[in-house]
């Protein structure tokens, strides 16, 4: 196994700049000394301050150039790849959300198929060295085999926004073969720390307790059968970018898809106690959800569980922050963040 250090001296365009992975991504690119242009449409899904925070953080880097636009509008990514001359790209926009996706389709195929399709079209026109793309691990559906691998067979989407995914996948490779693009997509499992997405259950747990208000918990009280997610810590997720970009596909067709989780799923009680346990450190005093007990809904699935060897056997590279560390990170964020002490 060996790998290439990304360059600093290239141009890096991180879409979606704004949002989670996008501001830890774009901040360490930035103080790596890299030059970095960040688009994002910073649009209202979820609190728009806390977007804007991230990009305050971002801006007293004289590398750093932010563009507020759409990806979905191709003229103007068109103007953006024509400017900047990016040399490798990472596209994190999309609409995020299993749950959203049910009742708000157009908005899926308006950015994760159309705003993608219109990041491949400019990557054609304006040949790059590397894009590389956001897919998920929704795109494994109701799978039962675990660990999940690349090769498994994912062609049961059990909700729009893994549709959205799996596509974009099937996208990344027709553009590959026909254009020689090399592109990489990376399937993130649960990606959650400070500075996070408020509409990810671990935020809304806290955000829940300091209103006064019960968690809501999708597993019907059934903890002989509970749900398991891959809980995959912030810095873990860049840092297995950081060493993807690099190092593009070689092979015939220069498309590769790899999971990055944390190899070790917990049960989702488990998290649960363990957010408990470092809200409570956090504020110093003892902190218990109260818990409300309901179904599993419409495109959520059981379990998620990422088998990563062909990300270490690539980059050399593993997840592993363990829960406790990273919950207690992103519990003394949001309680300074919020004013909560």
């Amino acid at each position: 196994m060996s790998y290439k250090s990304l360059e600093t001296s290239k141009t890096y365009l991180v879409t979606g700049a704004a949002g989670f992975i996008g501001y830890f991504l774009s901040r360490r690119l930035l103080e790596l000394g890299c030059r970095v242009v960040g688009i994002d449409n910073l649009n209202d899904y979820y609190d728009l301050g806390l977007k804007r925070a991230r990009l305050d953080l971002l801006q007293p880097f004289e590398q750093f150039t932010f563009i507020q636009s759409d990806i979905s509008d191709k003229d103007k990514l068109m103007d953006v790849f024509e400017c900047h001359k990016p040399h490798i790209v990472v596209n994190l926009a999309a609409q995020a959300g299993v749950r959203y996706s049910i009742d708000n389709p157009d908005i899926y195929i308006q950015s994760n198929i159309i705003g993608f399709f219109n990041i491949l079209e400019a990557c054609r026109h304006h040949p790059v060295e590397h894009l590389v793309y956001a897919s998920s691990s929704s795109v494994y559906g109701s799978n039962r085999k675990v660990p999940f691998e690349e090769t498994d067979f994912v062609d049961h989407p059990v909700s729009l926004y893994a549709s959205t995914k799996k596509s974009n996948e099937l996208m990344a490779h027709t553009y590959s073969h026909l254009y020689d693009i090399p592109t990489t997509g990376l399937r993130f499992f649960t990606v959650y720390g400070p500075m996070g997405r408020p509409d990810m259950a671990y935020f809304g747990f806290a955000d829940r307790y300091f209103n006064d208000e019960p968690i809501k918990i999708f597993n019907n009280g059934d903890f002989e059968n509970d749900l398991y997610r891959d809980f995959t810590y912030i810095d873990d997720i860049v840092e297995g970018i950081e060493r993807i970009l690099g190092n593009p596909p070689l092979d015939t067709v220069r498309h590769k898809v790899y999971n990055i989780g944390n190899n070790r799923p917990e049960k989702l009680m488990t998290f649960i106690e363990t957010i408990e346990n470092a809200l409570g450190a956090a504020v110093g005093r003892t902190v218990r959800f109260e818990k409300i007990f309901e179904p599993l809904k419409p495109g959520d699935v059981p379990a998620t569980y990422a088998s990563t060897d062909r990300l270490q056997q690539a980059v050399g590279f593993k997840p592993k922050t363990p829960i406790e560390v990273g919950l207690q990170k992103f519990a003394d964020w949001y309680v300074t963040y919020y004013n909560k002490m």
